[in-house]
């Protein structure tokens, strides 16, 4: 009487096939999570903006004020001259600079009394063609669901 011992190959194809079905579960689970957590960073983000701009307009009753392209440096800070509240201002977790409307030249309204950042988040938006935001300015911070960026002052 010979006794095999091991498993057979069907046995381990079987165990494969699992382990394959429960990974792949959990990972299609996980898109959502991940999805969220970005959300969260730019919430939380927007939030550390505001209250330095906060800070920043405290030292002297005006904000600082920056053209897009100098929003988008990597090494931008705030306020504009020292960068002593918040140095470098925070990225979005896909790696771009936050939104921002320009409040140097007057023209979208915003000024050293104002201002706008805001970030696009992930999660979709209950209305066709509409698209959820995250916006920080001077009232505080809020979700927008809007058919385009906010692009003057305040965000909302």
């Amino acid at each position: 009487m010979s006794r095999n011992e091991g498993f057979t190959l069907i046995e381990l194809l079987v165990v494969i096939t699992i382990i394959g079905i429960l990974s792949t579960m959990v990972l299609v689970s996980m898109t959502g999570v991940r999805t969220k957590a970005r959300d969260a960073k730019r919430e939380s983000d927007i939030r550390q903006i505001m209250l330095a701009m906060e800070l920043d307009f405290s030292d002297d009753e005006l904000y600082s004020q920056y053209t897009v392209d100098e929003w988008k440096k990597a090494d931008s800070q705030i306020p504009k001259a020292s960068g002593k509240y918040l140095s470098p201002i925070p990225r979005d977790p896909k790696g771009e600079a936050y939104n921002w409307v320009e409040n140097s030249s007057g023209i979208t309204g915003c000024s050293t009394q104002h201002y706008c950042v805001f970030a696009e988040m992930e999660e979709p938006s209950t209305t066709p063609g509409n698209t959820i935001y995250f916006a920080g300015s001077e009232k505080g911070t809020t979700k927008l669901n809007l058919a385009s960026p906010p692009d003057s002052c305040p965000c909302w």
